[in-house]
C-alpha cells in the first residue's frame, strides 16, 4: 500500500486546497522549480513564492492567471480535472465590488500609466488589494537643493475588511525621474516583501510585510520611507486615494536654498481630470506647507509650486 497515495486521495475529497496540492507535489516529487518552469511552458507565469504560499495556505489563487495555473497544475501533478479547483470553492469578495465603502476608487482612476501598473500588480498577484483601507495618513515630503523630492515618509494607519497579511505601496517618479534608483525602506510594524519596478513607466510597486494576520476589523500601524535619488526636478506631490479617509496630512518641507515662489494645494476626482479644487498656501518660517484633510473622499490630492 501506498501511504502516500492513500493520504493523497484523502485529502482531495477533504482539502483544504493548501493540504491537496502539498501533498499532490509530495508525491509527484517535483520541485517548485521545475513545476514553475512547467507552467512557463504553457504561458503561466507564476512566482516561485506564490506557489510556496499556495501550499502553505498563505494564499489562495484568485485571479484568472491563477486559475489558469491551478487546472495546469492538475495535468503536471498527474491528478483527476478539477481536483484542485473544486476545493477553491466560490471567489472571495475582492476589490471595489464587495464590502467596500460607496464610491471606491479603481486604480486606474488615480494612477498612469494604468497598464503597466496592473501589470505589476497582477504580477505579484496582489494579494492585499481591496483588503485593507487607510484610517489615516501623514505623509511628509523632503525637497533637496536640486529642487528633488528625495524622501517620502509616511506614518500609516490601516484597518483590514478581510484578512490580510501585507500593504502594497505605490510610487510614481518625477518626470525624468529613474524607478531604478528608487529605494523603498520599511521603518515599523512591517518589512519589505517584493518589489517591481517598470522604469520606462516609472513606478516601483512594493509589499510592505506585516508581523502577522489581520482580521476583519483589526489595525496597524506602519512608517516606511522611499528614497528617491533620482537628483530631477519635482514640481508636486499628490496622493491617490482609493477609499474614503479619515484624516489625510501632506506636508513638504523645502531646502533653504531653493524655495518656491508660490505653493497650492489641489484636488481632482481622477488622474488627468479636471481641478476641482485650488488654494494658495503660505510658507512657514520652517520652510514647510501642508494640507490636512479631514474625512476626505476617494480621489487626488496634492501640493504644487511654482520655482519662478
Amino acid at each position: 500500500m501506498n501511504n502516500g497515495r492513500d493520504d493523497l486521495a484523502t485529502v482531495l475529497r477533504t482539502g483544504p486546497f493548501h493540504h491537496a496540492l502539498r501533498a499532490a507535489i509530495e508525491v509527484r516529487g517535483l520541485a517548485l522549480q521545475r513545476i514553475q518552469a512547467r507552467l512557463a511552458e504553457q504561458g503561466l507565469h507564476i512566482g516561485l513564492a506564490t506557489l510556496s504560499y499556495w501550499q502553505q495556505g498563505r494564499r489562495r489563487p484568485e485571479r484568472t492567471e491563477s486559475l489558469r495555473a491551478v487546472t495546469a497544475l492538475e495535468t503536471i501533478l498527474g491528478l483527476p480535472p478539477a481536483a484542485l479547483t473544486v476545493l477553491l470553492g466560490p471567489p472571495r469578495p475582492r476589490g471595489r465590488v464587495v464590502g467596500l465603502p460607496p464610491g471606491s476608487r479603481r486604480y486606474a482612476d488615480l494612477v498612469e500609466p494604468a497598464e503597466a501598473l496592473d501589470r505589476m500588480l497582477i504580477d505579484l498577484d496582489n494579494p492585499a488589494d481591496g483588503r485593507l483601507h487607510t484610517i489615516s495618513l501623514f505623509e511628509d515630503l523632503d525637497l533637496g537643493a536640486a529642487r528633488d523630492g528625495w524622501r517620502r515618509r509616511c506614518l500609516q494607519v490601516l484597518a483590514a475588511h478581510q484578512e490580510v497579511d501585507r500593504y502594497v505601496t505605490i510610487y510614481e517618479v518625477d518626470p525624468g525621474g529613474d524607478a531604478a534608483r528608487v529605494e523603498v525602506r520599511p521603518l515599523a510594524n512591517c518589512r519589505l516583501g517584493r518589489v517591481r519596478r517598470d522604469v520606462a513607466a516609472g513606478l516601483i510597486v512594493a509589499e510592505l510585510l506585516f508581523d502577522r494576520v489581520l482580521r476583519v476589523g483589526d489595525t496597524n500601524i506602519i512608517e516606511y520611507e522611499v528614497i528617491d535619488r533620482s537628483g530631477v526636478e519635482c514640481p508636486g506631490y499628490h496622493r491617490g486615494v482609493r477609499f474614503p479617509t479619515r484624516q489625510l496630512v501632506l506636508q513638504v518641507r523645502f531646502h533653504p536654498d531653493e524655495l518656491p515662489v508660490r505653493c497650492y494645494r489641489f484636488q481632482q476626482r481622477t488622474v488627468g481630470g479636471p481641478e476641482i479644487h485650488r488654494d494658495e498656501l503660505t510658507l512657514s518660517g520652517h520652510r514647510t506647507v501642508h494640507v490636512i484633510e479631514p474625512d476626505l473622499r476617494p480621489g487626488i490630492i496634492g501640493i504644487r509650486w511654482d520655482w519662478t
